[in-house]
């Protein structure tokens, strides 16, 4: 893939279906995948919503054997998490072999690594492959910020792509964006996208894709051309945020499995389906986002619309 195909107006933070067993359901999987491929969307497996920390290594790649042996229109990024390099630089290792176009490389967790821990960190993962990174900023998550010092000592290196900030911030977007001298932007979080494409955002790593994979793409086409109504910002903010309402990705995993499109909504320990108490709120949201959608679509032409395949939603 070249930087323009990486260049995604939106990854999707795919789910990873499960059986009523917990294993991984492929048939669903699939569905999701094509779902995603009809969209245009970009498909980033194994991250956080994947639930990429509970599932083991041979679930993992089993993920990824399925889905590169897909050959999708679209490009696919691979999650890379953990805090234990030996098994990191392994899981790197088989990720090489595979037809992988970048990785999302978040900040270690728990440990709350420096600004000295985060670039040998990083530098020696990036250094070890061949492929585009995005790094990751979510302290929410993992308990410490993306260090801006690091940022400023990679942004030379080779593979440094993209950052992922999920701070909630415009202000620690604009830092990220001059520690990194230029490197592409995306948020991490749905609702801010209209707040980070003032300042070149160039798309979003999406939850809510998940859920409404076209009306998602349609939304971020909007926001980067700055063509949204308030009205279409309020909608979107409640609607993005219904989807956490419980832990992610279990509201997600909740209206897919009732809207028939998984089949079942379950989530591996410490997450718990009986989380999500209600889907009235997410149902609601999901039925007014497709309105929406219909309506929207019909009123106005994107930027990025020649891009668009047709509709499914």
């Amino acid at each position: 893939m070249t930087n323009q195909q990486i260049n995604q107006p939106v990854w999707t933070a795919l789910i990873t279906p499960l059986t009523a067993t917990g294993q991984p359901d492929l048939s669903s999987f699939e569905q999701l995948l094509r779902e995603q491929e009809e969209a245009g969307n970009g498909v980033l497996i194994l991250g956080s919503t994947g639930e990429a920390l509970n599932l083991s290594p041979e679930e993992r790649r089993l993920i990824v054997e399925f889905t590169t042996s897909m050959n999708l229109r679209v490009p696919v990024m691979a999650g890379v998490g953990g805090h234990h390099l030996p098994d990191v630089i392994s899981w790197l290792s088989y990720l090489e072999t595979r037809a992988i176009d970048a990785y999302l490389m978040v900040t270690p967790l728990y440990a709350k690594p420096g600004r000295e821990g985060q670039f040998h960190w990083f530098s020696t993962l990036m250094d070890f492959v061949s492929r585009p990174v995005m790094l990751y900023n979510i302290p929410g998550r993992t308990g410490t910020a993306l260090n801006l010092e690091t940022v400023q000592r990679l942004r030379e290196h080779r593979n440094f792509w993209a950052i992922k900030e999920a701070s909630g911030s415009v202000s620690d977007y604009l830092e990220y964006k001059r520690a990194s001298g230029g490197a592409v932007m995306y948020s991490g979080d749905d609702v801010m996208l209209p707040d980070f494409a003032v300042y070149g955002a160039a798309g979003v790593v999406s939850v809510a894709a998940n859920v409404w994979p076209r009306a998602t793409r349609f939304y971020s086409e909007l926001a980067l051309a700055g063509s949204l109504t308030q009205e279409d910002v309020a909608l979107w903010k409640r609607a993005a945020g219904s989807l956490f309402v419980a832990s992610n990705p279990v509201p997600t995993k909740a209206v897919l499995a009732e809207e028939g499109r998984i089949r079942t909504s379950e989530v591996k320990l410490p997450l718990h389906r009986n989380d999500m108490t209600s889907l009235e709120l997410v149902s609601t949201c999901s039925a007014e986002i497709r309105n929406w959608f219909d309506a929207r679509d019909k009123e106005c032409t994107p930027v990025h619309a020649d891009a668009r395949p047709g509709r499914q939603e």
